[in-house]
């Protein structure tokens, strides 16, 4: 599916991927109590900068800041966009 959204510049972005359900010992997490994800698939980025080059690709999954990007929501579904500068690591 393609999405009819294409970020300016150095912005890209992401679906994050959903929160833990379960710990690693089974204990069932309460949606009250998951972690906002900080880990989700870069799905479309602008064109970088001059001076800047983007270095993620889209299809990358990347871990990025607890509170970094823009929460959107597209065709039903959740995405962020977010600056690259944003993104601490591609995995």
């Amino acid at each position: 599916m393609s999405l009819n959204i294409k970020p300016l510049a150095d912005r890209v972005l992401v679906e994050p991927k959903e929160a833990e359900t379960k710990t690693a010992s089974g204990i069932i997490i309460p949606d009250n109590a998951k972690e906002k994800p900080q880990k989700g698939t870069v799905v479309a980025i602008g064109n970088g900068t001059k001076d800047e080059p983007l270095t993620v690709k889209v299809g990358d999954t990347v871990l990025y800041g607890k509170y970094g990007g823009t929460e959107l929501k597209l065709e039903g579904k959740d995405y962020l966009m977010m600056r690259e500068s944003d993104i601490l690591a591609i995995i």
